[in-house]
């Protein structure tokens, strides 16, 4: 019943994939001449990882929390990082915000030219330029008032202990002035480990937090501002999986 529910995922996820670029391949192209920071675009690519979710019996997705009282205050969107599905879990919340992706994302078919249509941001790890011109896409969005979404860990971790956050969005929201938006994601480990494309039965919660203003704050601040977040994530993110594992028992 696994391996059959696995491939009935994979086959909706194709044919979600493959609907999902003509949608939002239109809707960059109505909306492209006065959306420069490809807002409605962005978030027609994020409903197509919504819809997958939808068609996927395997996965039970919820979000809660109080998302931002206008979206186009941009925001340095930052969450700890468990699996693949985190991207899907997070784009349920009802706001765009652009991603900062491994370049190796924007290679893969369909999905990549999604991505670009998106204006998402890529980065290859370990190449200074490409890190640079990272930044720069970053700073590009937030002055065309769209949030960006980074996961400060840099990587899936492969236990459950939270990674050390690095400081790049830290030094972006003080260099930018824009506050950070906390989220706090548990339950995605078990949708689709680390070093596996199988899908799993789970259960998944993500929570915004409270933002972090940056205003005053100068490059002194980044280490402080990145550890209130990263304190403020895990204990969000352990609160998550009690509440998870009581309505386990509770099943």
């Amino acid at each position: 019943m696994q391996r059959f529910l696995n491939a009935f995922v994979w086959v909706a996820t194709i044919l979600v994939v493959l609907v999902g670029v003509v949608y939002v391949a239109i809707v960059w192209l109505f909306t492209a001449p006065f959306d420069r920071g490809r807002y409605h675009a962005g978030r027609a690519f994020r409903q197509v990882a919504v819809a997958q979710v939808a068609l996927n019996p395997l996965w039970h997705f919820e979000t809660d929390g109080k998302g931002p009282d206008n979206p186009r205050l941009p925001y340095i969107v930052v969450s700890n990082h468990e699996s693949y599905a985190d991207i899907f879990l997070i784009s349920h919340f009802p706001w765009e915000m652009k991603w900062l992706s491994k370049d190796t994302m924007f290679k893969i078919p369909v999905m990549g030219w999604m991505m670009r249509m998106a204006n998402d941001i890529s980065i290859e790890r370990g190449k200074r330029e490409s890190v640079v011109s990272a930044m720069r896409g970053c700073r590009d969005r937030l002055a065309k008032k769209v949030s960006v979404m980074i996961f400060p860990e840099g990587t899936r971790a492969r236990t459950d202990e939270l990674l050390p956050f690095k400081d790049g969005a830290f030094k972006l929201a003080i260099e930018a002035g824009a506050p950070i938006l906390p989220i706090a994601v548990a339950g995605t480990r078990d949708c689709m480990a680390k070093g596996s494309f199988a899908f799993r039965r789970a259960r998944a919660k993500a929570r915004v937090l409270a933002p972090i203003p940056t205003t005053g704050m100068t490059s002194a601040d980044v280490a402080a501002l990145r550890d209130a977040t990263r304190d403020v994530i895990d204990a969000a993110r352990r609160e998550l999986q009690r509440e998870l594992a009581a309505h386990e028992q509770k099943v």
